[in-house]
């Protein structure tokens, strides 16, 4: 049995309580912080506010078939945690031979001790233990913010041998193996120390994006400010919102809206964002009824702070047969970050890029104990490895028939250019 706490949080401390409660995760060895940091119209784990699990009551980590043990887990909370990229080896016949410099296993997924819900106005805390303790624990807490330091980060695919791949990946659409494949080049950084919490944190100063996501599992924080929603359960409705088109924002209201509408009109980013619609159609068509897949909007062009973003949106009625986490093992990976036709992009992904994804281009979420789930594409995203002091972020592109190498080398550039801000770079 578990006990419930609630509580209404005033307009002036709730910044703070936030705050205090990613504080916390120095308290517990796994610790998960989902929050929604975007614009009110677009697409978010929540409408407002965010949702915590602290510590572990119960723990599923990768066993060879890790999607089977998540369908026979029970729990009486939420499930935070992880799909890594390269449970792609549990759901096609693949592998993944590249070094993994960050040191994440494929997945994990925790029942916390305890689960802290804030919708924007009331705080509501079910604990394994006593929920007032939890509050109270809470209270005690102290944000002090860490300075960040100064990094540089080194491409592990450098400018030349990146417009290389992008030249051989034209060829290898021109001789019809895929439609188009996206390229992720990772940029890291060794020996280095930062407080997750005070990074994240700023991070969020510079994202506010609706998928944001702080974990915490032992030594290996993942930092991340996605914008892009993978897949979501609410009873028999699975909904899928690839984002496939990027412009970066104007200078002036002008240039921007003129930005937004060069991004809208933009035959290539149009046709990047119809494949893989037309890919993630096929993959609810996996689990979903017959004539119940529609795309609800086509092109829809959303704002962030540093970028612009082409976003669809595709849903589709779960059979009943049809387990929930055999729908996610059904569109995993997403489709946005490899390419089409699947199989065969994801072949080429692992001879062109030199590390492994790892838990970058996954997806981090929650599962509700009824069935329901949401879950992001990890991307914008740091990972760090404490132990090692070893920080990665990695960051890509789709290249289809009329990619130009060096526009592609741009597009990663802006992506990153949050994070290098962050860092003073």
């Amino acid at each position: 049995m578990h006990s419930s706490f609630s509580i209404a949080i005033a307009v002036d401390e709730r910044e703070r309580l936030r705050r205090l409660v990613l504080t916390l995760s120095n308290d517990f060895g796994h610790f998960a912080f989902l929050e929604n940091q975007g614009q009110d119209y677009a697409p978010s784990w929540m409408a407002k506010g965010w949702m915590a699990g602290l510590g572990v009551h119960q723990i599923f980590t990768d066993d060879g078939a890790f999607f089977d043990l998540l369908k026979n887990a029970e729990s009486d909370l939420p499930l935070f945690g992880y799909f890594g990229y390269d449970l792609k080896n549990q759901v096609e016949a693949l592998q993944s031979e590249n070094a993994d410099f960050v040191g994440a296993g494929n997945g994990l997924f925790f029942e916390p001790m305890h689960y802290l819900h804030f919708d924007g106005a009331i705080l509501q805390i079910e604990s394994y233990g006593s929920a007032e303790d939890i509050w109270e624990q809470i209270q005690k807490q102290v944000y002090t913010e860490s300075s960040i330091p100064e990094i540089q980060f080194s491409a592990r695919i450098g400018k030349s041998a990146y417009l290389n791949k992008v030249e051989e990946i034209i060829e290898l659409i021109r001789a019809g193996e895929v439609y188009e494949l996206n390229l992720c080049v990772e940029h890291f950084a060794d020996q280095v120390q930062i407080d997750p919490v005070s990074v994240y944190l700023r991070l969020m100063e510079f994202s506010e994006v609706p998928f944001a996501a702080f974990l915490k599992m032992d030594e290996i924080y993942t930092l991340c400010a996605s914008p892009e929603r993978f897949l979501q359960k609410k009873g028999d409705k699975l909904l899928s919102q690839p984002i496939k088109g990027t412009r970066k924002r104007g200078s002036t209201t002008a240039e921007d809206e003129w930005l937004k509408k060069e991004l809208l009109e933009s035959e290539k980013e149009r046709a990047e964002n119809v494949m893989i619609v037309d890919l993630v159609r096929n993959d609810l068509t996996r689990s979903c009824r017959y004539g119940t897949i529609e795309v609800e909007e086509l092109f829809g062009i959303y704002s962030f702070t540093n970028v612009h973003q082409m976003i669809s949106t595709i849903s589709g009625k779960l059979r009943p047969e049809v387990h929930g986490i055999d729908a996610i093992r059904n569109a995993f990976p997403m489709g946005s970050m490899t390419g089409a036709p699947k199989v065969r992009a994801m072949q080429l992904i692992e001879k062109l890029e030199e590390s492994k994804r790892g838990i970058y281009s996954g997806s981090v979420g929650v599962l509700f104990p009824n069935g329901d789930f949401e879950l992001n594409v990890v991307i914008r995203t740091l990972l760090y490895n404490e132990k090692d002091s070893y920080l990665s972020v990695h960051a890509g592109g789709a290249i289809t028939y009329d990619s130009k190498a060096e526009e592609e080398y741009e597009e990663i550039q802006t992506k990153l250019s949050n994070i290098r801000k962050l860092f003073g770079a």
